[in-house]
């Protein structure tokens, strides 16, 4: 049994921000920042292509709605919301989750790095896509 499956079970313990029939909150044992939130669904999946639409659509409710709570009480200027898919992203646990990350100022908690592209190499990307 995953680790979020024994959290959401009670067998290991968690400081819950939120938690209702269908995902739970934690505070993520390493703050990227103050108030740096897990959205766990109670459901087990490994990521979002293995998750059902219920599942998706109610994460899609509370995340705005627990966004709002953390940046609002812990007086963040933003957040970033995150879901790592797949090892080669930084998922370290195979069940599907959601890092609301508060943001108070310009630092390097989390880096984002993005690139101009030219039109021809966007085609080409569309083309891959689209097939």
């Amino acid at each position: 049994m995953c680790i979020f499956c024994q959290i959401i079970e009670g067998t290991i313990p968690s400081y819950k921000v939120y938690e209702d029939d269908h995902v739970i909150a934690i505070l993520d044992i390493a703050q990227v920042t103050y108030g740096h939130t897990l959205v766990i669904p109670k459901k087990h999946c490994n990521d979002i292509l293995d998750a059902d639409e219920e599942t998706m659509a109610h994460i899609a409710k509370v995340l705005p709605m627990l966004s709002n709570k953390i940046v609002t009480s812990c007086k963040a200027k933003g957040s970033h919301i995150i879901s790592n898919q797949g090892e080669i992203s930084g998922q370290t646990v195979d069940h599907l989750h959601f890092h609301i990350v508060p943001r108070y100022k310009e630092d390097d908690a989390i880096i984002v790095k993005f690139n101009e592209t030219n039109k021809p190499e966007l085609s080409e990307v569309l083309k891959t896509i689209n097939g």
